[in-house]
């Protein structure tokens, strides 16, 4: 069994694989205070049952990976780990300015994507997290760049604490996109404008896509991340959700490393 962790700013996800098969998996917040007894205190509780026979990480929060590594010394010394960092054998090729700017996150996505979806040409992989980003896949599999917005939730968080009528709300589709109220109106700007927003970077990515690899195929779009499913149905460029798109990436870097 393969525990993957996924520690983003907002959630940690965690997986448990049996070979290549997801059993199970959680989500929980991410909380840069917490020291490596209460991380295992959290981890183990989820885990119990499971043999774990590996261990695969990746991290956007130096804090909370530091901890990580000191549980990893104090519980998980006996069976094979991989951190996701530099140096680590990913097989993907960054083909940006300064490759360590890179999150571990983006780079894990990007070899999921050109596994799953890679035989059909380019891959944009949209991450609905703390962050929006757009990760660009080319055909070979190589990380060419993407865009990064500020994410869904803490947009609408920015708002109600700038705009003294305005508050937070639930984000959910709302009736119309004329909404007759403010709570309506929040939401249809909110989820209709976030689309609206992936849709036109998407389109122009794909532009560049179709100049840089010329008779390629199709590019792929893949929605993941927690807000993914806020935006399912409304977007009109996204094709595929695959909720599990990190944990899958952590995976095949795991036996990548074997």
């Amino acid at each position: 069994m393969l525990l993957t962790i996924d520690v983003g700013n907002t959630n940690t996800v965690l997986g448990v694989f049996n070979k290549d098969k997801l059993e199970n998996s959680w989500r929980v917040k991410t909380d840069p205070r917490d020291t490596a007894d209460e991380l295992w205190l959290q981890y183990s509780a989820l885990i119990t049952g499971y043999k774990l026979t590996g261990l695969a990480v990746c991290s956007t929060v130096p804090a909370v990976l530091r901890e990580i590594r000191t549980l990893i010394n104090r519980h998980f010394s006996d069976i094979r780990t991989t951190i996701i960092e530099p140096g680590t054998k990913t097989g993907v090729p960054l083909l940006v300015d300064n490759p360590k700017e890179i999150g571990a996150d983006r780079i894990v996505n990007t070899l999921a994507a050109a596994t799953l979806y890679g035989e059909d040409g380019p891959a944009i992989v949209v991450d609905f997290g703390t962050s929006t980003n757009l990760d660009v896949v080319s055909p070979k599999g190589e990380f060419l760049g993407g865009a990064l917005a500020p994410g869904i939730e803490i947009s609408v968080e920015a708002l109600a604490a700038r705009a003294a009528q305005l508050r937070k709300v639930e984000l959910v589709k709302p009736k119309n996109v004329i909404g007759k109220n403010t709570v309506e109106a929040l939401q249809s700007g909110t989820i209709y404008g976030f689309a609206g927003q992936v849709d036109g970077l998407v389109n122009r990515i794909i532009d560049e896509l179709e100049e840089q690899y010329p008779g390629a195929g199709d590019v792929s779009v893949i929605a993941t991340g927690g807000l993914a499913p806020l935006v399912l149905g409304i977007s009109e460029s996204i094709e595929f959700h695959e909720p599990d798109l990190t944990l899958i990436g952590l995976r095949l870097v795991h036996e990548r490393n074997g």
